[in-house]
C-alpha cells in the first residue's frame, strides 16, 4: 500500500515539473511536502484540543465558554508547544494555500507562509527555503503540485492517526529524496547516501542511546536511520542526541526538514559551514559518529588548519580530505565511542603524500576496529569502488586485531545500473562484528575464508598497513566435483553444439513464417 502511493505521487510530481532541473524541483516539492506535515499535525492539535475543552471529565475540560472565547483558547501556543508541535499561523496553513492553489499569485503565497511560520518558529528560523515566487514552471504546474501533496494526510485523527501520518510524510519523503538523487545523478549523490549503505552503518554501530554526530550530514539519512534502529529494538525518539554540520545551505536546509518532519530533536549547528574550517560543534564528544564525506575531495585546506589539535596522527596532504575526515571524527569521540564512516577504496592502500604514514600511526594505536569492502554501483553519483571504516577511541575487546569483512560479492542488482544490501545481508555483516565483539547472545565468531577473518596489528603491517579486506580474508573455495577436465570439456562440447543445432532449427523456423507473411530475410 505504502509502496503503491509513493510511487504514484513520485510519477505525478515528476510530470508536473516538465522541464525544470530536479535539482531545483526537489526543493519545491520537498518543501510543499514539510509544509503540509507540520500544517496536519498542527490541526491534529487543535482538533484534539477542541474534543478535550468539551469533555466534562478531561483536565483540558472549559466551564462555560462561548464559540469565541473557544477560538481564543484554540490560538494559545502553549497547548501546541508542550507537544512539540510547531505553531502555525492561520495564513500559512494548508487548507488556506490549498484553496488559494489556482490563483496566479500562489508562489508568493506560499513564500509568505513560510516567513509567517519560520517568524513564528525560532527552530526553523533561516531553515524553510522561499522560492516559490520566482519558480520556473509552466502555469497552473505549482497548483497542481499543491493539489497532489493535499492527497498526502491523516484520515483519522488519534495518536495511531498522528503516528500512521508521520511515518507516511517520512518515507514520501525519504523517497522523494532518493528518486531525486537518481534524477540528478552525481549531484544527487552530493546529498543523499542510499539506504542500504546507511543501514549497514547503523546495524554495525547499533546507536541505541546517547549523542550522534554527522560532520556531513546532507540530508539527514543516518540520523533517520538511527531513529529507526532504536525504535525497531525497544528504544524511543529522544534517546539519542542528535548533532550534525553541513557546508551546503540547500542541504543544510533539507536535513533540518527531514528531522523536523519525524519530530526528531537536532542540532544542526547555527548555519551551515565548512565542518574543518568552522567546526559548529568544537566541544562536542559523542557517543557515535556516522558519515558519508565526499570521495578524495582536493580543495578543502585551509592555512589555519595547519597544527590543528585534530591531527593526532599527522597533518593531512592538502590535495585530499580523506584523512582530515578520518581524524576529524575519532577528535569527537568519546572515550567509549565508535565511528563508521563511508569512504574511497584508495583510502584503504594509498601512501601518496602522508596518508600511508597517518593510516599506520592510527592502525599501530589500534583505533581501527573493522574494514569493510563494498560492491560497486551503490552509489547514485559516482562508480568509485567504496569502502567502510569503523574506528574506535579506544578498544574495549579484541584488542590488537582488526576485522575485515569482504563485502564485494554479497550485493543485489536492482536496476541495470543500480545495486544495493537486502536485509539478508545486512543483517548477517552485522553479526559477524557482533559475534567478533564478543557481544553477548551474539554466537561464537569464526573466520569464514573469502568473507572475513581476524587479522593481528603484526601481519598488517608485515603488509605495509594496507586495509584492504581482499588481502586479508582469502579467495572463497571453488567446489570441485573431482570430474576430470577431458571429460567436463566434452560433455560442454557436445551441449554447445546441442544449443547450435537448435538455434539454427529455430532459425529456419522463423524465416519460413516471414516468407508464408510475404517478408524475406
Amino acid at each position: 500500500m505504502i509502496e503503491d502511493i509513493k510511487k504514484t505521487l513520485w510519477a505525478t510530481a515528476d510530470k508536473l515539473r516538465a522541464n525544470m532541473d530536479a535539482a531545483e524541483y526537489k526543493h519545491i516539492v520537498l518543501g510543499l511536502i514539510f509544509v503540509k506535515y507540520i500544517s496536519d499535525t498542527f490541526q491534529t492539535r487543535r482538533d484534539e484540543l477542541t474534543r478535550r475543552f468539551a469533555d466534562a471529565d478531561d483536565d483540558y475540560f472549559l466551564h462555560d465558554v462561548d464559540d469565541e472565547m473557544l477560538a481564543d483558547e484554540l490560538e494559545d501556543r502553549d497547548y501546541y508547544k508542550e507537544v512539540n508541535v510547531f505553531w502555525v499561523p492561520e495564513a500559512a496553513r494548508w487548507e488556506t494555500l490549498r484553496a488559494l492553489a489556482k490563483q496566479a499569485d500562489i508562489g508568493k503565497r506560499i513564500d509568505d507562509a513560510l516567513s509567517l511560520i519560520e517568524l513564528e518558529n525560532p527552530k526553523l528560523k533561516g531553515i524553510l527555503d522561499k522560492r516559490y515566487a520566482r519558480v520556473q514552471l509552466p502555469d497552473g504546474k505549482l497548483g497542481a503540485l499543491v493539489d497532489l501533496v493535499s492527497t498526502i494526510g491523516f484520515g483519522e485523527s488519534g495518536d495511531t492517526a498522528k503516528n500512521h501520518a508521520r511515518d507516511l510524510l517520512g518515507q514520501v519523503y525519504e523517497y522523494f529524496l532518493g528518486q531525486f538523487a537518481s534524477a540528478e545523478g552525481k549531484r544527487g549523490g552530493q546529498f543523499y547516501t542510499p539506504a542500504s549503505i546507511v543501514k549497514t552503518l547503523v546495524a554495525v554501530l547499533a546507536p541505541h542511546h546517547g549523542k550522534v554526530y554527522d560532520p556531513c550530514c546532507g540530508s539527514g539519512g543516518m540520523f533517520v536511520q538511527s531513529e529507526r534502529f532504536i525504535e525497531a529494538h525497544g528504544g524511543k525518539i529522544g534517546d539519542v542526541s542528535i548533532y550534525g554540520q553541513e557546508a551546503n545551505p540547500t542541504t543544510w536546509r533539507l536535513a533540518a526538514m527531514n528531522l523536523a518532519i519525524r519530530g526528531i530533536d537536532f542540532n544542526l549547528g547555527k548555519e551551515p559551514a565548512d565542518t574543518f574550517v568552522r567546526d559548529q560543534h568544537v566541544d562536542l564528544r559523542a557517543d557515535f559518529v556516522l558519515a558519508n564525506p565526499p570521495f578524495n575531495i582536493s580543495d578543502w585546506w585551509h592555512g589555519s588548519l595547519e597544527g590543528d589539535p585534530r591531527w593526532v596522527y599527522g597533518t593531512p596532504p592538502q590535495g585530499n580530505a580523506n584523512y582530515a575526515w578520518l581524524q576529524h571524527m575519532l577528535y569527537h569521540l568519546k572515550s567509549t565511542g565508535r565511528a563508521g564512516i563511508v569512504l574511497a577504496n584508495g583510502s584503504m592502500s594509498s601512501s601518496q603524500n602522508s596518508e600511508g604514514d597517518i593510516r599506520r600511526a592510527m592502525v599501530d594505536a589500534d583505533k581501527v576496529e573493522v574494514m569493510i569492502a563494498l560492491p560497486g554501483q551503490l552509489f547514485f553519483n559516482t562508480q568509485i569502488p567504496a569502502c567502510l571504516w569503523f574506528l574506535v577511541k579506544e578498544k574495549r575487546a579484541r584488542q590488537g586485531e582488526v576485522l575485515f569483512i569482504d563485502a564485494r560479492k554479497l550485493g543485489s542488482m536492482i536496476s541495470r545500473v543500480q545495486c544495493e544490501f537486502t536485509e539478508e545481508v545486512i543483517d548477517r555483516i552485522a553479526g559477524t562484528v557482533a559475534s567478533w565483539r564478543g557481544e553477548v547472545d551474539a554466537g561464537e565468531y569464526q573466520d569464514a575464508l573469502g568473507y572475513c577473518r581476524s587479522v593481528a596489528l603484526d601481519e598488517i603491517a608485515e603488509h605495509g598497513h594496507v586495509l584492504t579486506p581482499g588481502r586479508y580474508v582469502g579467495a572463497e573455495a571453488v567446489h570441485d566435483d573431482d570430474e576430470a577436465f577431458a571429460d567436463k570439456m566434452q560433455k560442454l562440447t557436445e551441449t554447445l553444439c546441442e544449443q547450435m543445432a537448435k538455434g539454427a532449427e529455430l532459425d529456419q523456423l522463423i524465416r519460413q513464417k516471414l516468407g508464408g507473411l510475404g517478408y524475406e530475410l
